[in-house]
């Protein structure tokens, strides 16, 4: 194998990658935060207890990072984020029907997300 020139421009590369994390650390944050507004908008208000309640996790593994968007209005055992979602039966032998607003509310969030990355993939 012969090789001509340097190797500037694989190092220089070399070392971008190296600092990628923490630009995916900045999407990631930047995708949690909007998804926690976009929830918030979305969700269907009696009170305002469930819409208020969002909030989000990042988990950083090895080859991996997971965002998870949470809800932490629960009464009687029960998130009521996700009865609104799924529908639940009621005291009486009722059932209300469930209203799909989470999924919605966070395609454009994950669309966001990947162009975010695509661009630092590509710097």
């Amino acid at each position: 194998m012969e090789s001509r020139g340097t190797w500037e421009k694989t190092f220089t590369w070399l070392k971008k990658l190296t600092n990628i994390e923490t630009r995916f650390d900045s999407a990631l944050e930047k995708a949690g935060k909007a998804g926690v507004k976009a929830l918030e908008e979305a969700t269907p208000k009696d009170t305002g207890l469930a819409a208020g309640a969002w909030f989000f996790t990042i988990d950083k593994g090895p080859l991996s990072s997971t965002i998870t968007w949470h809800n932490a209005d629960i009464e009687g055992g029960y998130n009521v984020a996700l009865l609104i979602q799924y529908g639940h039966g009621t005291g009486t032998g009722g059932y209300v029907r469930g209203v799909d607003y989470i999924n919605p509310a966070l395609v454009p969030i994950f669309e966001a997300f990947s162009n975010d990355v695509l661009k630092e993939v590509g710097k």
